[in-house]
C-alpha cells in the first residue's frame, strides 16, 4: 500500500465512488437439496441461500463470483493451479498476483482482529486460517491482486488465496469462486478501497437485487431510518470489534412486547450478547431466552392459523425447532408481524420472511415450514445474528463515515429495474 503508483490509483478509485456510486446486480443463489446433509431428523447449520456478484480479477482478467459477508473480514478466493479454472481463480495465470511474507505489514499488524492468528509457512509466506460458525473452513496464503468491478480497478487488493477447504456441504461450497468480506476490518475489502458507504437490497425474484458502492441518492429511496454502530474498544473474548454491532432493544410480535430485562440484549463482561447485521448469514439467531419468549408468543398468536410439527425431535439445521405443516396447494395465512426494535429504528419482519419451506420434507399434502429466528444456544452462538432472509426487500444501507446502520422498506426487485433496465 505504500507505493506511489498504488496510492494514486486507490485516491482514484475513492474520488469516482463518491462522486458516482458503483452498481452491481446481486443474486440469490440457492443451493439444490440434493447437496444438503439429510440425518432422520437433523438438518446440520449451513447456508443454502447466498448473496452472490460477479467481478474479474487478475491480468488479463479472469471471471469470478464472490458471496458477499458483511460479518467476515479477510476476502478470500479458491485457487487452483491448473488448466480447469472454473469456479477457481489460477494464479499462474495473472501477471499482477504476488504472494505476501511474513514479514510485511499486512501479515503481521493489519490481522489483528482475525480470530486465528496468521502463521508463517515453509517458504516464509503468511499463512491464513478462517473457520465459520457452520464448521467450515478454508486455509491458504495471504495474496494480492488486482479487482475489477464496474468500471473501477483496484490493484494490490490482499486477499486469501485459498487451496484447502472443509465443508459438510461441498456442492455449496465450489459454486462460488469465493468470499467478499466486507466488516470494518483493516482487510476487508470496504476497507481497502476506502468507500464511506455501501448497501444493498435483496429481492426473491428475478433481478435478485442491488450492491451500491457510494452514496444512494435517489428520488425513489425512502428516507432511511439509521441505528448507531456499537463500539467497544477493549478487546473482549467474545465480542467482535469489527462487525457492524448494533443494539436490540426490544422485540414485539403484533403490538405485544416481549416482556424481557433490557439486560438481555446488552452484551455481558465476556462481550457474548452483541447483535451483528450479517449478510453472510441466512436466518436471524437470538440468544435463547429472548428465543424462547418469541417463540412463545408467535405460538400464541397463530394458535388456530398454523398447524405445529408434531415432532419433537425435529430441528432445522440445528437451531430451529419451531416447524409447522402447512398446506403446499394454499397461500400461507395472513400471519403476525414480529418487529426488530433497535435503537433508532424499528424493522418488521412480515408474512414469508417468518417461515421458510424446508426443501424435501412433506408430511402427507403438507410442506414443513419453520420459523425463520433460531436459538444461538442451540449453534452455539454468543451472538444475536440479523441474517439476509430478514432483510429482504429492505434497503439497508452500511454508513462507515457516520458509523451506522440504515433500513428502509423498499421493493428490491422494481429497484434493480430502475437501475439496470432503466424502468
Amino acid at each position: 500500500m505504500a507505493f506511489p503508483l498504488l496510492l494514486l490509483l486507490l485516491q482514484s478509485f475513492i474520488s469516482y465512488s463518491t462522486t458516482k456510486p458503483i452498481i452491481l446486480p446481486l443474486k440469490n443463489q440457492k443451493i439444490p437439496s440434493m447437496s444438503l446433509p439429510k440425518p432422520p431428523n437433523k438438518l446440520f447449520f449451513h447456508h443454502n441461500i447466498s448473496l452472490t456478484f460477479s467481478l474479474s480479477i487478475g491480468t488479463p482478467p479472469q471471471n469470478i463470483t464472490m458471496v458477499i459477508d458483511t460479518g467476515s473480514e479477510l476476502s478470500w478466493l479458491h485457487c487452483k493451479k491448473s488448466p480447469n479454472t472454473q469456479n477457481f481463480f489460477n494464479p499462474l495465470l495473472s501477471s499482477s498476483y504476488s504472494l505476501i511474507p511474513c514479514s510485511s505489514q499486512s501479515c503481521q499488524t493489519q490481522t489483528r482482529d482475525f480470530p486465528i492468528p496468521p502463521s508463517c509457512d515453509s517458504a516464509k509466506l503468511c499463512h491464513v486460517i478462517l473457520a465459520y460458525a457452520d464448521e467450515s473452513s478454508t486455509e491458504g496464503n495471504l495474496a494480492s491482486e488486482t479487482f475489477r468491478f464496474g468500471d473501477s480497478a483496484v490493484p494490490g487488493t490482499v486477499f486469501g488465496c485459498m487451496d484447502t477447504s472443509f465443508s459438510s456441504t461441498p456442492l455449496e461450497d465450489s459454486k462460488n469462486t469465493g468470499l467478499m468480506g466486507m466488516n470494518r476490518g483493516a482487510l476487508s475489502f470496504v476497507s481497502q478501497i476506502g468507500v464511506s458507504k455501501f448497501s444493498y437490497c435483496i429481492s426473491d425474484s428475478d433481478p435478485g437485487g442491488v450492491l451500491l458502492f457510494g452514496d444512494a441518492n435517489f428520488t425513489w429511496l425512502r428516507p432511511l431510518n439509521y441505528t448507531p454502530l456499537i463500539q467497544i474498544s477493549l478487546p473482549l473474548p467474545y465480542f467482535d470489534r469489527v462487525a457492524y454491532s448494533v443494539q436490540l432493544e426490544g422485540i414485539r410480535v403484533s403490538d405485544k412486547l416481549l416482556q424481557l430485562p433490557k439486560s438481555f440484549f446488552v452484551p455481558d463482561h465476556t462481550g457474548a450478547g452483541q447483535t451483528m447485521v450479517d449478510s453472510g448469514t441466512q436466518f436471524t439467531f437470538l440468544l435463547g431466552p429472548v428465543y424462547t419468549a418469541l417463540k412463545n408468543e408467535f405460538l400464541n398468536q397463530t394458535k388456530g392459523i398454523l398447524k405445529v410439527l408434531d415432532e419433537p425431535n425435529f430441528v432445522f439445521q440445528g437451531a430451529f425447532d419451531l416447524c409447522f405443516r402447512v398446506n403446499v396447494s394454499e397461500p400461507i395465512p395472513a400471519l403476525p408481524t414480529v418487529v426488530l426494535m433497535f435503537r433508532g429504528v424499528e424493522v418488521s419482519i412480515l408474512g414469508g420472511r417468518l417461515l421458510y419451506r424446508v426443501a424435501g420434507e412433506e408430511r402427507g399434502g403438507d410442506g414443513v415450514y419453520c420459523f425463520t429466528f433460531g436459538n444461538s444456544d442451540l449453534v452455539p452462538l454468543e451472538a444475536y445474528i440479523i441474517g439476509h432472509h430478514q432483510q429482504h426487500d429492505m434497503w439497508v444501507e452500511y454508513d462507515l463515515k457516520n458509523s451506522r446502520v440504515g433500513f428502509a422498506p423498499m421493493r428490491c426487485d422494481l429497484a434493480a429495474k430502475r437501475l439496470f433496465f432503466r424502468v
